[in-house]
């Protein structure tokens, strides 16, 4: 019956995401009344779900890792989930610039002579790691800063365990306090369908001209590379080192997959995602770890859209890339995944960094701002794709470890 009631859901989404693209299609010329009148009630469920992640990732992280009783077993954990999310990365941006170069020739040429484009400033790498650390108890859950989050939890959960046998009472009441705001999540889950429609109805009926112009190539492009890297690289490690067909894993994921497709919030779909790989067979324990993480600094689908941008600008500039500027990119935006964690609009930040890291113009990306909405979508759905991944492996490769101790 739990199973029936679990496709439900995800048909409800699949509706409400067609729906939304031919009603969006129909609104183009009132995209204004779309953005006016659709858009807030989106921008409210959302705001739910930004309400409900914080107080999630904090307690579900601690509770992980009180459960594992361990602080090697969570150390294990931690360094399997970073060494993925980078090659991956790597693999990401190489995919990417593969597909870029492979294309180049059907890219528009775009005149590049007016543009103009502010680059946030960029963070040293000292102060990233500086930023990574809390000096205060409350100002991450203010300011949604997941790596801080993440950090206060595994320093709670640690002291927790180690405080030992009088720990009982805490341990308690963090898992009573867990069980509420899951049990919060699951009532605004259910708002998911309508959300979904006035997320995405507004964002087709303002753009759907524009995805059909001067760009469609390049978006064409990068959903085509977004593809290639779910269906083989996902598929490939989550088969031999997850243990799992990959048609379970995608069938099981539609949920989270459509979820982040219309909302291109990865943050906003972790409820889900732990949802779904948990019905997958990931412990929660790694999942309420891994996701999270993975939320934060697992970013293969904006690698990828790095490499499509870079190559596409280059051409637009007539620049050709070489070899050693292409690895260049591959370094720098594997790095830059990481560096960037938590930041609004970390996909621009980043092709900011890659692009002055060959030195190219970062004028360039206007010639894709106009349009990063719909190349989100994309990549926020390769990016929780790939945090799913990952817990459904550490959960295997974890399962195997201790059978063997």
């Amino acid at each position: 019956m739990q199973e029936k009631k679990k496709m439900s859901l995800a048909m409800q989404i699949f509706i409400a995401l067609v729906l939304a693209i031919i009603v969006g299609l129909l609104m183009g010329k009132h995209a204004d009344f779309a953005n006016n009148y659709i858009k807030p009630f989106g921008t409210i469920f959302l705001n739910l779900i930004k309400f409900i992640v914080c107080p999630i990732v904090l307690f579900s992280i601690m509770c992980g890792i009180i459960s594992m009783r361990d602080v090697k077993k969570v150390g294990s954990i931690g360094l399997k989930t970073v060494v993925y999310y980078l090659c991956t990365t790597a693999v990401a941006i190489v995919i990417g610039l593969v597909g870029g170069n492979l294309f180049k020739g059907l890219f528009p040429v775009v005149a590049t002579t007016d543009l103009t484009y502010e680059a946030a400033e960029s963070t040293s790498f000292m102060d990233t790691i500086v930023n990574i650390f809390p000096s205060n108890f409350i100002s991450p859950l203010v300011n949604a800063n997941m790596l801080q989050i993440i950090v206060m939890a595994i320093l709670l959960g640690f002291a927790i365990i180690l405080v030992g046998e009088k720990n009982t009472k805490v341990v308690s009441a963090f898992n009573d306090l867990n069980d509420v705001f899951m049990k919060c999540m699951e009532m605004i889950l259910k708002l998911s369908p309508v959300g979904v429609f006035c997320l995405l109805c507004p964002v087709i009926a303002s753009n759907g001209a524009a995805i059909i112009g001067s760009l469609a190539m390049v978006l064409l492009t990068a959903y085509i590379c977004y593809i290639v890297h779910a269906a083989v690289v996902y598929s490939l490690t989550v088969k031999t080192m997850g243990g799992l067909s990959p048609v379970t894993f995608f069938k099981g994921m539609m949920p989270a997959i459509m979820f982040a497709f219309s909302s291109a919030s990865s943050v906003g779909t972790l409820p889900i995602n732990m949802e779904c790989t948990e019905k997958l067979g990931a412990s929660r324990e790694v999942s309420s770890f891994v996701l999270p993480l993975g939320a934060t600094i697992n970013m293969d689908g904006t690698a990828i859209y790095q490499g499509v941008c870079a190559i596409f600008i280059a051409a637009c500039y007539g620049i050709q890339l070489t070899l050693p500027q292409m690895m260049t990119i591959v370094l720098t935006a594997t790095l830059a995944s990481i560096g960037t964690a938590g930041v609004p609009g970390a996909g621009m930040v980043m092709l900011a960094m890659v692009l002055t890291s060959v030195g190219l113009p970062v004028d360039g990306i206007a010639l894709v701002a106009g349009v990063d909405r719909i190349f989100d979508m994309g990549r926020t759905t390769v990016n929780i794709t790939g945090d799913a991944c990952c817990s459904i492996i550490v959960s295997n490769l974890e399962r195997k470890r201790e059978g063997r101790s």
